[in-house]
């Protein structure tokens, strides 16, 4: 591998800093380059500071990801006509949008971010695995840690970009921003390998003060998802059933109980990432142009009710205060994810998972929008606006029984489909009666599970991705009606990707050298 560099020294430091659960410990403010991961202690901190990017706005924060994985499709949608998820939302996004930021979250964001991420992940490999100041078990361990975050992130940018700069060794800054575009396959390859050294090293699980870290199984099912996107579905099928059959999760007995945020690590879970209120972020010197690293969530606001937009008669706006005031709760939110008018529409009554995807009631009180209580948190002292506690979920198990089940009905028809999509749904409806599933073919299984995904995960952070690799989005998207945007009207071929910010294209012309359309945007 390349030499190390002095900057890439100044960006771990920077990176890291200190908050709870397993992001405890107190970092450095200056650490000398030749002293630094002198010890595992020193290794553990640089990975904890690559965590926290992850925390940023651009990525898990807030919605970050969320707009690219949920907006824009037939699940979530604002309650009013906002300029910063509009561009994505309603398919108006331009290479110079594409470097617009609010709240510190953009398309350049995102891609900054996730480029961070992975800039600290070769970093960190470089340093530590022939480091003999730490003992092999953690040395591995740490390496695996790492290769996985790379992976995740290097994931996302293929699914975001397709083809992309791609780079696996401690590099300049320089060097980098002259790197062209790799294509997808290659990288995927890449973070394949990550994935499987990462599932080989990593632990089942953590201890109570070290979960929000990744395990194995937060790398299996990544891997699960790369193969059922590549049609290979006897690889998916089977990495699936090693999670079902293998991790320590297990799905709960009812849907409400995964999102009861006092059980925030529950069975069902595979990854979370943790946060904690009141503790902000840093700004990172060595990028100023970057998000803030902070530990505190701001999704939740996004998913709450602001009071000012409800309740649908606005006379009683003073006794909906007064009796959110009595249960210590408050519409402190923004109502920027509420549920679209076609999923509100649609989502069948006698579904037991529709109280937490379709609340228009509350308290007694017609709302004016349909919001998603699974995200809620309207308590003030444990989780203020845009201070949360609450965690963020990226996988659960039940997602894994869905893979399964489309994987297997792929690969040999739906005979033996039926027993990975029974259990998600028996606790999902009354009697089996209205759950059971008999006699449907091929394509009408695909078509269940179609729906199924779409019920279950809702605002998830999946829908877009499984349209796109359906090769459904398009007719999805022009069959949709939205209460402010135009989607259906604006959706072009091009959509499933999005362009490389203007910014960076400037920067490094060699991104341009492969692709001149830049994702069909030019």
């Amino acid at each position: 591998m390349k030499t190390k560099n002095i900057i890439a020294y100044v960006f771990i430091i920077f990176s890291c800093f200190s908050c709870e659960k397993f992001l405890e410990e107190e970092p450095r403010a200056i650490v000398a380059p030749e002293t630094f991961f002198a010890s595992e202690n020193d290794a553990r901190q640089a990975v904890n500071g690559t965590y926290a990017i992850l925390k940023n706005n651009s990525i898990y924060g807030q919605v970050g990801l969320d707009h690219f994985y949920d907006n824009g499709a037939d699940i979530i949608e604002p309650n009013r006509s906002a300029n910063f998820v509009e561009p994505i939302g309603n398919y108006s996004l331009n290479e110079a949008l594409a470097d617009v930021s609010v709240q510190k979250m953009s398309v350049s964001d995102t891609w900054k971010d996730l480029y961070r991420v992975i800039y600290n992940a070769n970093f960190i490999i470089d340093r530590v695995a022939e480091n003999e100041a730490i003992l092999d078990a953690p040395r591995t361990e740490i390496v695996a840690e790492v290769s996985f975050l790379r992976a995740l992130c290097y994931w996302h940018i293929t699914n975001l970009w397709g083809d992309a700069p791609y780079y696996t060794e401690v590099l300049t800054l320089e060097e980098i921003s002259a790197l062209p575009r790799t294509d997808e396959e290659t990288i995927i390859n890449g973070v394949l390998a990550d994935l499987q050294f990462a599932q080989a090293n990593l632990p089942d699980s953590y201890a109570d003060d070290q979960r929000g870290r990744a395990s194995k199984w937060a790398a299996a099912i990544i891997e699960a998802k790369i193969y059922m996107k590549q049609e290979n579905w006897l690889a998916g099928l089977n990495k699936c059933n090693e999670i079902i059959d293998q991790s320590p999760h297990s799905l709960l007995p009812t849907y409400n109980e995964v999102f009861d945020p006092a059980n925030e690590y529950n069975a069902e879970i595979i990854w979370s990432l943790d946060f904690a209120r009141d503790i902000e972020g840093i700004f990172d010197p060595a990028f100023p142009g970057a998000a803030f690293a902070g530990n505190n969530s701001w999704r939740p606001s996004m998913f709450n009710p602001r009071l000012r937009d409800e309740p649908k008669n606005s006379d009683e706006r003073a006794a909906l205060r007064n009796a959110l005031s009595e249960r210590g709760e408050a519409f402190n939110g923004t109502g920027l994810q509420v549920a679209s008018k076609d999923f509100a529409e649609k989502f069948p009554m006698n579904d037991l998972r529709r109280e937490l995807n379709i609340v228009d009631n509350y308290l007694g009180f017609e709302l004016n929008f349909p919001y998603m209580a699974k995200f809620w948190n309207l308590d003030l002292e444990s989780s203020p606006r845009f201070n949360h506690s609450d965690n963020r979920m990226v996988f659960r198990l039940a997602d894994v029984y869905l893979m399964a089940a489309e994987c297997e009905n792929e690969a040999n028809g739906p005979g033996n489909a039926y027993q990975y999509i029974e259990p998600i749904r028996s606790r999902a409806y009354e009697t089996e009666a209205e759950w059971k599933l008999e006699g449907l073919s091929q394509q009408g299984f695909r078509e269940a599970i179609y729906d199924e995904r779409k019920w279950e995960l809702a605002g998830e952070a999946h829908r877009r991705y499984d349209l796109i690799r359906w090769g459904i989005l398009l007719d999805v998207v022009t069959n949709l009606e939205y209460r402010f945007w135009e989607p259906n009207l604006n959706i072009r071929p091009w959509h499933v990707k999005l362009p490389i910010p203007l910014q960076e294209l400037e920067q490094n012309p060699a991104l341009l050298e492969s692709d001149p359309t830049n994702n069909g945007y030019r």
